[in-house]
């Protein structure tokens, strides 16, 4: 890490690094956001909906739930261990690459700072898209929630709706934001840290792209029973 948060030897060549890491590392996640957001809001809600079956209970708990599991657990940790399989992966495996066909090696011959040339953007450009990936995932999957409740008749619209708007806290909304840029640099920088030390051949830019993953996790894990923690204390 401090080789990698060191000033770069050429910002424009940082800054299209950084854009592409972007694109690589962020925006082409956006599908598979999209997709698990929009099932996993649906299949909350049915399961809301099927569970929540008292008369003391009103109808519109089942937003609320939903709107609550998606903002204070979802939308941030799920989404965060999911991207770390998609996302930390493909760091992983790519540095590592780079290392066993001896190209890192070659950026250090040639005086250049082989960490921070190749690291830094994907941490710096994963960390900043992330926010958007959450957002995006708060919103689809309160689509989905709204789709179910449109298209069969566990429960009206109207219902749903006005759920999700009670006892709106916008904290949560930060709260999830917060804790997904830890998220995202645990991601990047375990998933680097694992392809930078690579030995051997092929067979261990596959070992060492599992073990970035479940590595990733577990901190992720870790990292989110420490933030729930001080954040909503």
């Amino acid at each position: 890490m401090t080789q990698v948060f060191r000033t770069p030897d050429k910002w424009r060549v940082f800054l299209k690094n950084l854009v592409a890491e972007i694109s690589k590392l962020g925006v082409d996640s956006i599908p598979l956001v999209i997709i698990i957001s929009i099932f996993i809001g649906a299949v909350i809600t049915i399961q809301m909906t099927l569970n929540i079956v008292s008369p003391l209970i009103p109808s519109y708990s089942t937003g609320l739930a939903t709107r609550e599991i998606l903002l204070l657990e979802f939308s941030s940790s799920i989404l965060s261990l999911i991207l770390a399989g998609k996302v930390g992966s493909n760091i992983a495996s790519e540095i590592g690459t780079m290392r066993v066909t001896e190209q890192i090696d070659a950026l250090d011959i040639m005086g250049i700072n082989s960490a921070c040339f190749i690291v830094l953007p994907k941490v710096v450009g994963f960390v900043l898209f992330v926010p958007v990936l959450v957002v995006l995932s708060m919103f689809m999957g309160l689509l989905g929630g709204w789709a179910v409740a449109k298209f069969t008749t566990m429960l009206t619209v109207e219902n749903y709706v006005y759920g999700i708007q009670t006892m709106f806290r916008e904290w949560y909304v930060w709260y999830g934001i917060i804790k997904t840029f830890f998220f995202a640099f645990i991601i990047t920088s375990v998933a680097a840290y694992y392809g930078y030390y690579v030995k051997g051949g092929a067979l261990e830019v596959g070992k060492a792209s599992t073990n970035a993953v479940v590595s990733s996790s577990i901190l992720i894990l870790l990292a989110d029973v420490i933030l729930t923690k001080l954040l909503l204390q």
